[in-house]
């Protein structure tokens, strides 16, 4: 057995949650991070190219063999962690560093009880098919304890739209859900606007992949979401069949955010919610003399980068007439903390506050000499 496989072995040896393969060797392989989550039955494998990801399911006493498979000769390091514990594996000049240490997660019941005092929007007791079908809840409709973080993430992107949809006060809405993958967020929002919310919901979702808008579509039948349909298209220059009050788009890579958000205003959809990710543009565009301390270290203009973009899309929505909001959010699969951009249309900010936050685009612009894609899409040369 080689020393990788004895260490992931030894590793699984534990009740683990979740592991993460990180730091490929080169910059040309296929995948860019590997992330295995422990599921009821199963571990499910998410492998992430640059702008998909591509899922598997492994049997328990299957998933320190996969892992190892997957890491060797392609990665550099392999993190894992259980109630706990975190684990790392560290692959240095031929060799492998393991090291653990202590998360101080050691009694996960007792959070486990003061959850079930809050009051969510999706309540445990009802019967949620989708949230079934994802291992979220039992049959019963109660939430399994192992799920408990899915079910408070999923609960506050539908307090998140919640507070959106009640700012509009519609009692019809016409959804677009760019990227919807495999859509068990379409499902639920779904679900929760038109069980609970009692609002006439049309949801179409948009994909790139066409097995995943096919198992969709079945989905949607089996649960006789009859207004919820799949289709396979790019949101840029999708023809909609019906006037667009939301528009939602989750981890559309790069600049593919910058043409959903162009075409949600375009359609003058009345809100927006985007989770962006792998904002490389103006990472590779950057250049400052004034303040080069941001852009001295790669790691913080890697990071900096990422936040001027969503700082300069949520300033062109409000030029746009939309009141912007930036929120911390943490996605479903125990990422890093994310930002989720929040827009709901006005109509007719003061003509001073949206030259006030063009102004500021074309300030943050000149000083970092960049060229924002969305910027371009709106504005122009």
């Amino acid at each position: 057995m080689s020393e990788l496989k004895e260490l992931i072995n030894k590793i699984f040896e534990n009740e683990i949650k979740k592991a993460v393969i990180s730091k490929p060797v080169s910059k040309q392989g296929e995948f860019k991070k590997i992330t295995i989550s422990r599921m009821p039955k199963f571990f499910q494998i998410a492998k992430h190219t640059e702008k998909q990801v591509f899922h598997e399911n492994v049997q328990f006493d299957e998933a320190a063999n996969r892992a190892c498979e997957l890491m060797e000769n392609d990665f550099l390091q392999f993190n894992a962690w259980d109630n706990g514990k975190e684990y790392y594996i560290i692959a240095k000049n031929g060799k492998f560093v393991f090291k653990t240490r202590s998360t101080g997660n050691e009694s996960p019941v007792a959070p486990v009880e003061h959850n079930r005092k809050k009051q969510y929007l999706l309540p445990e007791g009802q019967v949620i098919e989708p949230l079934v079908d994802m291992g979220i809840f039992t049959k019963e409709g109660k939430v399994i304890n192992s799920m408990y973080d899915k079910y408070k993430q999923i609960n506050r992107l539908i307090e998140i739209i919640d507070d959106g949809v009640r700012q509009q006060n519609l009692k019809k809405l016409n959804i677009i859900d760019f990227g919807c993958g495999k859509s068990y967020l379409t499902f639920i929002v779904y679900y929760y606007l038109t069980e609970i919310k009692k609002i006439e919901t049309n949801i179409i979702g948009l994909d790139l992949k066409k097995d995943v808008i096919e198992k969709c579509n079945k989905a949607a039948e089996k649960y006789c979401y009859k207004n919820l349909r799949f289709e396979l298209g790019d949101i840029n220059g999708y023809k909609c069949p019906f006037d667009v009050d939301m528009v939602i788009t989750l981890h559309a890579c790069d600049t593919a955010t910058d043409f959903a958000l162009y075409n949600a205003i375009n359609w003058g959809a009345k809100m927006i919610f985007s989770v962006p990710c792998c904002q490389h543009e103006l990472n590779s565009q950057i250049k400052t003399d004034n303040l080069s301390v941001l852009t001295r270290y790669g790691i913080i203009q890697e990071r900096f980068s990422a936040l001027l973009t969503d700082s300069i899309r949520g300033n062109l929505l409000e030029y746009c007439g939309y009141k912007a909001q930036l929120l911390e959010f943490i996605d479903f699969d125990h990422t890093p903390k994310n930002i989720l951009i929040r827009a709901v249309l006005k109509g007719s900010n003061p003509k001073t506050a949206k030259e006030k936050a063009l102004n500021e685009v074309k300030n943050a612009m000149a000083e970092f000499n960049v060229e924002p894609t969305l910027y371009k899409l709106l504005i122009g040369d």
